[in-house]
Order: C-alpha cells, then sequence, then structure tokens
C-alpha cells in the first residue's frame, strides 16, 4: 500500500461538509468517487478537519491509501480529471510515510473569517462572505479579539453537540484586519471545539457593532449563553494545516 497526502480546494456552499453520510454530497464522497473512478478503490479518507456544511476550503490537507505504487503527479492528474465540474479540486499530491495521519499529526490548523461590511449585498461573493451591513467598529473588535489568544476554557463558544474531550484550547492567534469592504478574521490553533471559530466570530461581530459583550466575562461564564451568535458558514474558511516534519 501506498500512502498519499493530497491538499484540496473546494466550494462548500452545496455540501453537507467533510463527512460522508446519506444526506448529500459531501468533501469526502465526491473525492471518493474520483478515487473510485481512477483505479477502483474506495479507501478511508482522513482530513485535517471536518468543516461544516457551507464552509470553503483553500488547502485542506487528508490522507488515504492506495495499492501499488503510482506517482503522486499521475494521482493528481487523475483524481482532478474526474472532479472536472466538481466543488473540489486537488491542489497538490505526495506519497509519504505509511504512518502519517492527516488529522493526528497535524501541529496547527489556520482558519479565515471573511465579512463584507458595507450597505450593499454581495452578488459575486454570495455564499463567501458573511454580509453586514451595519458598520463595524474594527479596532473594538481588535481589542476584544486580543483577549482570546491564550489557553483557556471555551466552553463559552462551544456547540453544545461538541464531542471533544476537554473545552480547554490554545488560541495561538486572532488578527483582524480589513482590506476594503472586506474585514478578515485570521484564527490559528492546534485544535479547535465544534463552531468555535464561527461562535468567535459572531461575538466579535456584536462588539463591533456596540453591543456590551465582555471577552473576559464571556470566558469565565463558560456558558454558550453568555457568548454571541454563530456567524454564518459562508464566511469561514480552512486555510492550511502545519505538520511537525514540514520545511
Amino acid at each position: 500500500m501506498t500512502r498519499y497526502k493530497v491538499v484540496l480546494e473546494y466550494d462548500g456552499t452545496d455540501l453537507i461538509g467533510w463527512q460522508e453520510n446519506r444526506q448529500g454530497p459531501s468533501v469526502q464522497s465526491i473525492l471518493s468517487d474520483a478515487i473510485f473512478a481512477f483505479c477502483g478503490a474506495r479507501p478511508d479518507i482522513v482530513g485535517a478537519g471536518r468543516t461544516d456544511a457551507g464552509v470553503h476550503a483553500i488547502g485542506m490537507v487528508a490522507h488515504f491509501d492506495l495499492s501499488g505504487k503510482t506517482d503522486a503527479e499521475t494521482v493528481m492528474r487523475a483524481l482532478n480529471f474526474y472532479l472536472v465540474n466538481k466543488p473540489v479540486s486537488v491542489l497538490d499530491c505526495e506519497i509519504v510515510a505509511s504512518n502519517f495521519n492527516a488529522r493526528f499529526d497535524c501541529v496547527a490548523r489556520h482558519y479565515i473569517y471573511i465579512v463584507l461590511n458595507r450597505t450593499s449585498a454581495p452578488v459575486l461573493d454570495k455564499n463567501r462572505v458573511w454580509w453586514v451591513p451595519r458598520k463595524l467598529n474594527v479596532a473594538a473588535m481588535k481589542r476584544a479579539g486580543a483577549l482570546l489568544v491564550g489557553k483557556h476554557d471555551f466552553t463559552s463558544f462551544r456547540a453544545s453537540e461538541c464531542q471533544a474531550k476537554s473545552p480547554i484550547k490554545t488560541l495561538d492567534e486572532c488578527r483582524i484586519t480589513k482590506r476594503g469592504d472586506e474585514i478578515i478574521f485570521e484564527f490559528s490553533a492546534r485544535s479547535f471545539l465544534h463552531h468555535q471559530v464561527r461562535n468567535m466570530v459572531g461575538t466579535l461581530v456584536e462588539i463591533g457593532i456596540g453591543k456590551p459583550y465582555d471577552i473576559e466575562k464571556i470566558l469565565k461564564a463558560k456558558n454558550r449563553s453568555a457568548a454571541g451568535p454563530t456567524a454564518p458558514a459562508t464566511g469561514l474558511y480552512f486555510v492550511s494545516a502545519d505538520y511537525s516534519n514540514d520545511d
């Protein structure tokens, strides 16, 4: 068996998310169909993250095993041939050690969230940003975001259906920048709780609007109802994953 590491780009608008099930098309099912069309196999596909319905990816990392040893370039070209007109594309492919694991070997995951902050609704970026027509105070959001960085109990930003064993996570980065009408939220951590990023963004946007949310009090409350609403999936992107053996 040969293990392949792939980097995927996908538009999650019409997908049920990463995980394959019977409710509709997923990233796993679309990639699995392409692999089957290429070589007749349906290997287990393990991703660095499990994005929800509507969430996009710029560089999701995954791995799978195939019998024999086809060179990585051929595998990538073959998969992309069968992925034409699908919302998933293979950006890179390489042969890795048989013990490489896209999920458990990951030492950092990076997400961005894009808010379109203007009075006019998006047309070209529909389903790819969160449109917030009310003017946001970026400086206030930056101050609040800085308080999220570090090791905390993130229960207040955790979805009720989250299956993580512990709510304690270390957020390595929360960077907020304005680029024209877009406000970009960047988050980095080894791992995240279910909906953690979207719940943090939803809360920060409420602060940007002028709502009296206090991040330190929210964290101490350890109660989801203490934080703001969950931001929609449309603006969230899985950007990349880091591994200890990366150059």
